[in-house]
């Protein structure tokens, strides 16, 4: 009988301690999508320093926003980092294509949410991102068994609402972690 297959899509991955790959450091990831084929996520506590909605409108030449705040960009991994993506509650679909991935959670990646966004009638809640992060055919397992990343159940309200600095921490106290328990050397039993 052949093994399950770990399926991670909807979850979140929490950098452990000492993974070694600075751009990963201290992240949370949110998993869009994990099969045989390999894994895509987004990193929702990493703010793109200086990069605005308003800013990506401006490159798009499309209008700057009118209503609503100004929401930041997120880095959401070193992949294609020049695309954008926005992650977002499951109470919008974009007329031309939004993945829903699980409650609570959907994504789109074409321009009219962008428009939508800036003129108030966006989801309730979002987070922009440019780029994202990937793994290959069993890669992330990998580098799960090697403990360089925990899983865990995706409240909502974290990925949303919660500061990009608490996100971490928060997310290991959601499976019982300590966070200053954590040692940056990995071992096994």
């Amino acid at each position: 009988m052949a093994d399950q297959a770990l399926d991670l899509t909807g979850k979140l991955l929490v950098a452990m301690p000492g993974m070694g790959d600075p751009r990963f450091d201290h992240s949370v990831i949110y998993i869009v999508s994990h099969s045989d084929e390999g894994a895509m996520g987004l990193i929702v506590n990493k703010p793109a320093p200086g990069v605005s909605l308003a800013d990506v409108l401006d490159q798009l030449d499309s209008a700057p926003p009118t209503d609503g705040p100004l929401h930041g960009v997120h880095f959401g991994g070193p992949v294609e980092t020049g695309r954008g993506f926005v992650l977002h509650s499951d109470d919008y679909s974009s007329a031309i294509h939004t993945l829903a991935i699980a409650p609570g959670f959907a994504l789109t990646a074409t321009l009219d949410i962008l428009e939508d966004i800036a003129q108030g009638n966006g989801p309730d809640k979002t987070l922009l991102m440019l780029g994202y992060s990937g793994w290959g055919p069993g890669q992330l397992e990998g580098e799960i068994a090697q403990n360089g990343w925990l899983t865990c159940d995706v409240p909502v309200n974290l990925v949303f609402d919660l500061p990009d600095a608490k996100k971490w921490a928060a997310a290991l106290d959601s499976i019982g972690i300590d966070p200053l328990g954590l040692s940056a050397v990995a071992g096994h039993a």
